[in-house]
């Protein structure tokens, strides 16, 4: 299978799976903190036996390479806090569309540090789906007031989300080469470390539901789904890791109205109508209505 393809369909899968992360970080009833540190024990508990299965524990990393993936791991770890509390401030549909102003960041970053071009085309399509995302957020959350702080302050946490996860995907892009489930056990290990000191020891979770959302964020969202992205990061330029990446937000609506009720207003249809529309778009090349295509010959 061609590389792009590939990286296509595990970016597709893992944005997905993640959709769901805010039923199962709600129904585990625990802290941010705790819901992240437990999520990367369990998920150091998988992907050490992945990395054991596709015998990749032997690989030789430069301490440079190590550095970059501790401090991915930082980005992550930080990433997540936020994003998690972020959904008791503002709802889980409204952090995620915020959140996923991240590929915006991240492109920018390309831009910046990695020297790749983003065509005009482009730039208009991630336009499209960042109008999407407004709209989306311009629904208010059932029982919450737009201005209220406790949603503002959530939106600021999702955004600073957002922000940490396009560090650390800057940071994954720079290990190309690396296999993607070592810099994934790497990371976990590094929030492990980070945030034991700060965990609740002495109240644990006291019922199977809440281990089970725990033990599914550490080996479904965490193993399968951070192979799976940080795959299709080295295999795609950050133009089309922004385009899947929209495909998240419009899981977690509807998750979200699924699980807990939250009604669909239609701004957030369009909203989720116009990233679709702007990810299939920039993915298979379309031009925008009234924009000319440049070409170099017959070809």
């Amino acid at each position: 299978m061609d590389n792009t393809l590939r990286g296509a369909a595990e970016m597709s899968a893992a944005m997905t799976i993640l959709g769901t992360i805010g039923f199962f970080v709600v129904l585990s009833g625990e802290t941010a903190i705790d819901v992240v540190f437990w999520r990367c024990a369990f998920g150091a508990f998988a992907l050490l036996l992945i990395c054991a299965v596709k015998g990749v524990l032997s690989c030789q990393l430069t301490l440079h390479q190590l550095a970059l993936a501790a401090l991915g791991g930082v980005a992550i770890v930080v990433n997540w806090a936020m994003l998690f509390s972020a959904y008791k401030e503002a709802s889980i549909g409204v952090a995620t569309a915020v959140y996923n102003t991240q590929p915006f960041i991240l492109v920018g970053f390309g831009a910046l540090f990695l020297g790749e071009r983003i065509s005009a085309s482009k730039i208009s399509w991630l336009a499209i789906a960042f109008l999407g995302v407004v709209m989306i957020v311009q629904a208010k959350p059932d029982g919450q007031e737009a201005g209220g702080m406790n949603y503002a302050f959530g939106i600021l946490l999702a955004l600073s989300a957002a922000f940490f996860w396009a560090i650390a995907a800057l940071l994954t892009k720079k290990l190309s080469g690396t296999p993607p489930e070592l810099i994934a056990l790497i990371q976990v290990c590094v929030g492990i470390l980070m945030l034991a000191p700060f965990v609740s020891w002495s109240a644990l979770p006291d019922n199977s539901t809440a281990w089970g959302a725990l033990i599914t964020l550490g080996a479904v969202h965490t193993g399968l789904m951070y192979i799976l992205m940080y795959g299709a990061v080295q295999k795609l330029p950050t133009y089309l890791q922004g385009a899947f990446s929209f495909i998240y937000p419009v899981v977690a609506i509807f998750v979200d109205y699924i699980a807990f009720g939250h009604a669909l207003q239609v701004i957030q249809l369009l909203g989720a109508a116009a990233i679709i529309t702007a990810a299939m778009g920039m993915t298979f090349g379309w031009r925008l209505p009234g924009r000319k295509q440049t070409t170099g010959g017959a070809l």
